[in-house]
């Protein structure tokens, strides 16, 4: 009976050798860290408007939903941020999930007919790849942000649906897709586009209606959008959003969306709050573009390899995964949080550091923390 725990212990000593183990790094509600770890992109988890508005949710509904949405866990606080992220993203509806993690599972399985092929970027996020595999389609993966790679497989399957997979923001490297001439390819072929907009919603197009709405996509029948709420937003849960008829299609089949737990509707409120403040939030957002180009200068003069910074991600190469979790943990014993992503997490098995840029630390702790990520790297 104990030879599924040796295997268990074997497998754990591979991926050590190999400079695979994972650890959780608690911390304490005020730890003093710069963080360039997180999603917090605007600084909104902490404002005093979100927590206020999550207060009073507190109050009047208790601490859980208690129930999926279709059973009790509908709340007025779920229906209102519904309708207002679908008026700032420009959709006939948007239907919230409890992460965004299974808003994309729930979002691919739904646009899968008989006889769909998925083209997804070898980038995305693994959520997008379960959400293939889970939906039982065949799925083609075409080289990173290759536009003709998705035209010659959809021509290559003339007459069946299809649907073509993307982020917005890239969550490795934080480089933008190209939304327009991959929705103009879609639709050539008479596909639909399924973008996640978590790491652009807030950060850029109007208002921070995020890189769908920068690419001039807004409310088009033929595009799903999807996002998660816990990057600028602050929060947690998930959203897709798009043609009424989509999102009806949703709720009434939607294991992801039908089974689970609703998201908390003080989450909801906070989000709610959150949407307000982003949207107004223009100087938040010119910040945010400041610090990240400053990032990718500073990095770059001191000869690191560093990503463009198209949004908010920074991702600076390590030599390999045992020096990227060196130079993380070197980083963190000086009060800097960077995010250290190896593989299976990277899609070409290079490792690195994922800076996210925030604009809620304050400027001078910010630069400090460029300083440290240099003079510790390896």
């Amino acid at each position: 009976m104990a030879d599924w725990l040796a295997a268990l212990d074997r497998r754990a000593e591979l991926r050590a050798k190999a400079g695979l183990t994972r650890r959780m790094h608690p911390r304490a509600a005020a730890d003093g860290v710069v963080d360039l770890a997180g999603n917090d992109y605007l600084g909104l988890a902490a404002h005093p408007e979100v927590v206020a508005a999550a207060t009073r949710a507190l109050a009047a509904y208790g601490l859980g939903a208690t129930g999926s949405r279709l059973v009790r866990g509908s709340t007025d606080a779920h229906h209102t941020l519904e309708e207002t992220l679908a008026g700032w993203l420009g959709t006939d509806r948007a239907l919230v999930f409890s992460s965004g993690y299974l808003a994309n599972l729930g979002a691919v399985r739904a646009l899968v007919r008989p006889r769909t092929l998925l083209i997804s970027d070898a980038h995305n996020h693994a959520s997008l790849i379960d959400g293939c595999r889970i939906s039982g389609a065949e799925t083609v993966v075409t080289p990173h942000a290759d536009v003709a790679a998705v035209a010659a497989a959809l021509a290559a399957a003339p007459g069946r649906p299809a649907v073509v997979v993307t982020e917005s923001v890239f969550s490795v490297d934080g480089d933008l897709a190209p939304l327009a001439r991959l929705h103009a390819t879609a639709r050539e072929h008479g596909a639909l586009l399924l973008v996640d907009d978590a790491h652009a919603l807030g950060v850029v197009g109007p208002d921070g209606a995020g890189a769908v709405a920068e690419a001039g996509l807004t409310g088009e029948p033929d595009v799903v959008v999807t996002a998660t709420l816990s990057k600028a937003l602050g929060g947690a849960g998930g959203v897709v959003a798009g043609p009424a008829e989509f999102v009806r299609h949703l709720v009434e089949t939607a294991r992801t969306f039908i089974y689970d737990t609703a998201l908390p509707p003080v989450v909801a409120a906070g989000v709610q709050a959150a949407v307000g403040l982003t949207r107004s939030g223009a100087g938040l957002r010119a910040e945010l573009a400041e610090r990240a180009a400053l990032a990718v200068g500073r990095l770059r003069a001191a000869g690191l390899d560093v990503s463009a910074a198209d949004a908010a991600v920074v991702s600076v190469t390590a030599p390999g995964p045992e020096a990227a979790t060196a130079w993380a943990a070197a980083c963190r014993d000086r009060g800097v949080a960077v995010g250290c992503f190896r593989p299976p997490s990277t899609p070409d098995s290079r490792s690195r550091l994922r800076l996210t840029v925030s604009a809620g630390a304050p400027r001078a702790d910010f630069e400090h923390a460029l300083e440290v990520i240099v003079e510790c790297a390896p």
